[in-house]
């Protein structure tokens, strides 16, 4: 009976390794699929713009006021839900997260005054903010720092085809369907609940709720998770905070989201431009709307691949490589005439470059502060980010009307990649 033991214990490892992989598969689609309609709770107001426009004879001014609320409620809640992550888990946040946003839309939609208005978007942007900090926590507790690049280029690189969901339920709301701008806020929301239906029934927050055990903690943060047993909010915050690398990769990363948001809403007008439905060679709008966001959620599946494989976790090293890349595709975009199909290529590639780094980014903040800060670091850094995009927009739009020329959007891009990619070089992790 004794000799027995050792294949016992041999196949309890196997099962046991078995069953943990299962369940960190099972993490990654689950958060992925979760997230993946996160952003038909935020990103569909574009495509109502005209229609409240109509009804209630808001101006653009007040509207992009109604944006901004949501972007800054967005940063500010960031700071306050990645540490919440931590403390109550990935999974309750996000769940929470998609009920009050589809919540928060379905208020918006009753909305008649600019006041009303303000205040529900900016309420969504809060409730927005429980999704992405607190999966890449949930995510970090299943995955180890080898695998970690793939796992947020997936994770980051859905939230791109996010973007595309978001443009295709509004155009089948009013176009297919021929519904009015209220029912883009009740209809295309209510995926996010099919999104949290399978994050409860499917993924489990950490390996120890399984009797599994933890994730392989090499190279992980040295100061996070060194020590036994949890940390109080006040000490993720401090052990985030007081890091150097912190506030190098803020501004990185800082630089790259401006020059994201910088595409994402000056693209379409300088392709768009006055004149454009009466040219014979000007772009197709839709491919405008589609190829961005694809081209960016390829790039940022591509990049921290790339970290792990070819830069063998140096994720400073795959960032610096893709901003030089965007920073002279944007450049490139400046000569470019707007029809045809090379002006469809570089557009794609220069979102693709653009967002790229942004997966290998999110990936740093477990690598620096470890998996049991994880989300506090990533909703500071997500803070920070935010910030410069929603500083970042009215500087451009102030240049554009300076200037008069929208294709001075193409070199302030460059600018910002540049920049970001000369502090991306200071991280070294």
């Amino acid at each position: 009976m004794p000799s027995d033991t050792p294949d016992v214990l041999r196949y309890t490892t196997h099962d046991t390794a078995t069953t943990f992989a299962q369940y960190k598969w099972r993490a990654l689609i689950g958060v992925t699929f979760c997230y993946l309609f996160y952003y038909t709770g935020r990103q569909t107001l574009g495509f109502a713009v005209a229609g409240i426009q109509h009804d209630f004879g808001l101006s653009k001014y007040e509207l992009g006021w109604i944006s901004a609320t949501m972007l800054w409620c967005y940063a500010g809640g960031q700071f306050i839900n990645g540490n919440l992550g931590d403390k109550l888990g990935g999974k309750t946040m996000m769940i929470a997260g998609a009920i009050l946003s589809l919540a928060a839309n379905w208020l918006f939609s009753f909305g008649h005054t600019f006041l009303f208005f303000l205040l529900a978007w900016g309420l969504n942007g809060y409730f927005q903010s429980m999704g992405f900090a607190p999966g890449s926590r949930l995510l970090s507790n299943w995955w180890d720092h080898k695998h970690r690049g793939f796992v947020y280029g997936v994770y980051v690189g859905f939230s791109g085809f996010s973007s595309v969901l978001a443009y295709i339920f509004p155009v089948i709301i009013l176009g297919t369907m021929q519904l009015g701008w209220v029912w883009i806020f009740r209809l295309a929301p209510l995926s996010m609940l099919l999104g949290a239906l399978v994050l409860l029934l499917f993924v489990s927050e950490r390996p120890k709720a399984r009797d599994l055990p933890a994730a392989d903690q090499s190279n992980e943060g040295a100061s996070s998770d060194a020590l036994e047993g949890e940390l109080t909010s006040a000490q993720r915050y401090a052990l985030v905070m007081k890091n150097w690398r912190l506030y190098v990769t803020g501004l990185a990363i800082g630089f790259q989201n401006a020059a994201r948001y910088a595409l994402v809403v000056w693209v379409p007008v300088h392709f768009l431009g006055i004149g454009w439905k009466t040219s014979s060679t000007v772009i197709d709008p839709k491919w405008i709307t589609v190829a961005l966001p694809v081209g960016m959620a390829l790039g940022s599946l591509s990049n921290s691949w790339i970290s792990d494989v070819l830069f063998q976790g140096r994720r400073y090293m795959a960032i610096v490589s893709y901003m030089v890349l965007a920073c002279a595709t944007a450049i490139f975009m400046m000569f470019v005439p707007h029809g045809g199909m090379l002006a469809i290529a570089l557009l794609f590639l220069c979102g693709f470059f653009v967002f790229g780094p942004a997966s290998s980014f999110w990936a740093l903040c477990p690598d620096l502060f470890g998996r049991r800060a994880a989300g506090t670091a990533t909703g500071v850094l997500n803070t920070m980010s935010y910030m410069f995009a929603g500083v970042g927009e009215p500087v451009i739009g102030h240049i554009i009307d300076t200037t008069g020329h929208t294709s001075i959007i193409f070199p302030i891009v460059a600018g910002l990649c540049a920049a970001s990619a000369v502090l991306s070089m200071l991280i070294r992790r």
